[in-house]
């Protein structure tokens, strides 16, 4: 389902509802958070992907040969924003195996919310890839424009964003740096507080996936 804005997409799928506001219970283990968010980054992948290109082959079934429809999954890249971008990207990964992956690192300034690169890796051939860049959480909107921004300078056939929560905050920062990317999101929250949070919100995700607060 789109949102008001059409270039964002609610995916308002009740497992995916169930399983977001299981990771938003703060008594929610690493184990448990990990693994929720694989599940529901699998089951977004679903909704993401509805549009991939497809191509017809051959394919021999018991009974006869018949042509059936397959992705090439070698053209699509999951651009991880580290580090908390690889929970995400691993739940993909499962749907689409296949699928290429680059990194970039990226880190907010405590005090000045604004962001810094430490890392880029990404595959050769961006423009004949459709690239979707994966991050939980869509906060300030500062590490996505970022990280969009950096991918958008080697010519990718297309860019999407992908996270489970965000805010109209966000939301809107991303809108104005990158109009025609399309946003994925299960969840779009209230608002930010003073530091830059999403409030409700579920906390630092890359804390609660890796266990380290």
């Amino acid at each position: 389902m789109a949102s008001d804005n059409s270039t964002v997409h609610l995916v308002e799928h009740p497992l995916v509802q169930h399983k977001i506001t299981l990771m938003r219970r703060k008594d929610a283990s690493t184990n448990t958070f990990r693994r929720l968010v694989h599940e529901v980054s699998a089951l977004m992948a679903y909704e993401v992907l509805r549009d991939v290109a497809t191509h017809e082959v051959d394919v021999d079934t018991p009974l006869e040969r018949t042509t059936g429809r397959v992705i090439d999954g070698k053209k699509l890249v999951f651009a991880s924003i580290l580090r908390a971008g690889t929970g995400i990207l691993d739940g993909m990964l499962e749907v689409v195996p296949s699928a290429r992956v680059g990194h970039i690192g990226l880190y907010r300034d405590p005090k000045t919310l604004v962001v810094v690169e430490y890392y880029f890796k990404m595959p050769a051939d961006l423009p004949d890839r459709d690239v979707i860049v994966v991050d939980p959480m869509l906060a300030t909107g500062h590490s996505a424009v970022a990280a969009l921004d950096r991918i958008a300078e080697h010519r990718p056939k297309s860019l999407k964003f992908v996270c489970l929560v965000s805010c109209p905050e966000g939301l809107a920062a991303l809108a104005r740096a990158h109009p025609d990317v399309p946003v994925y999101t299960a969840a779009i929250d209230r608002q930010l507080d003073e530091h830059g949070y999403i409030l409700p919100g579920l906390g630092d995700a890359g804390d609660r996936i890796f266990g380290t607060k």
